[in-house]
């Protein structure tokens, strides 16, 4: 699973016994660690330089606290107020490249035919 924040970017997989959640920067698994008490690994031979082990039912109470915070009207925006700029031109070049899964019917108003 790829989750976006407006504290950063992690990718969460099962490990058997939890999940490992796995970053590019390790600020971004800062808020997580602190919320669960868990140690941040420096991985610099692995696909993510960095991660963390912890629970499922952890994880899911960080996911939910990081819902109820939401307050912003455009998530970019905040990203590029909490994070800066250099965090938020790679995330947009991610939105952007999610075009290319957008149905071609998903910009017409439905009205074809009429």
């Amino acid at each position: 699973m790829w989750i976006f924040t407006t504290t950063g970017f992690v990718s969460a997989v099962a490990d058997g016994k939890g999940l490992v959640v796995r970053s590019r920067d390790r600020l971004s698994l800062v808020p997580l660690a602190t919320a669960c008490d868990a140690k941040i690994k420096h991985t610099p031979t692995s696909d993510y330089p960095y991660r963390l082990t912890t629970s499922h039912e952890n994880f899911a109470k960080w996911m939910s606290e990081v819902t109820h915070q939401i307050s912003y009207r455009n998530f970019k925006s905040e990203v590029a107020n909490v994070r800066g700029e250099s965090f938020a031109k790679p995330l947009l070049k991610v939105w952007w490249a999610m075009h290319d899964v957008e149905e071609d019917s998903a910009r017409s108003d439905g009205r074809e035919g009429l």
